[in-house]
């Protein structure tokens, strides 16, 4: 397996869905914020997250923030959608996702990393033996490194198929 291939690749957070999530035997998810839950830099979540979050809750599924910004910016978003969180994380490396994983007391294989960039958040899930979900950027970021990894997963997203929103088979 490709260190860049994401287990699964659907448009937004909302459109994992609890069957999705029995399919692949997940327990425990580490969701990133920046194009994930939020627009870069904001405190309120996408249209729907909020809901997503109670919903994938309520089937027994625990949830905790991981992001490599600044806890300054992490714990008042994780604390407003009801969720731990993991700050500076270091993304690609294992290093958070560990600190994470020893937090929900889950196995690798049974944690599932969710986020918008192939070199951070698939890299270090595959780094870390846990699986991945890959979104589509939502809005546009600013900033000379995320330009730079942008222009270098074009190529690797062009092969990874997107699951619809109806689709949750996943193979």
């Amino acid at each position: 397996m490709s260190l860049f291939k994401p287990t699964v690749a659907v448009r937004h957070v909302t459109d994992i869905s609890p069957k999705m999530l029995r399919q692949l035997e997940i327990d425990a998810i580490l969701l990133d914020v920046d194009n994930t839950l939020a627009p870069p830099t904001s405190k309120i979540p996408y249209e729907g997250v909020q809901e997503w979050i109670e919903r994938i809750k309520s089937c027994g599924i625990h949830i905790v923030i991981c992001s490599n910004n600044y806890k300054k910016r992490i714990k008042p978003f994780a604390d407003s959608v009801g969720l731990d969180c993991v700050a500076m994380s270091l993304k690609p490396f294992p290093f958070g996702f560990n600190r994470a994983k020893r937090k929900l007391k889950e196995k690798p294989k049974n944690v599932l990393v969710v986020g918008d960039q192939i070199y951070t958040d698939v890299l270090g899930a595959n780094l870390a033996g846990m699986r991945s979900i890959l979104l589509e950027p939502r809005s546009e970021e600013h900033g000379f490194s995320i330009w730079i990894r942008r222009k270098l997963e074009v190529s690797k997203r062009k092969k990874i198929k997107v699951l619809g929103k109806e689709d949750d088979h996943v193979s």
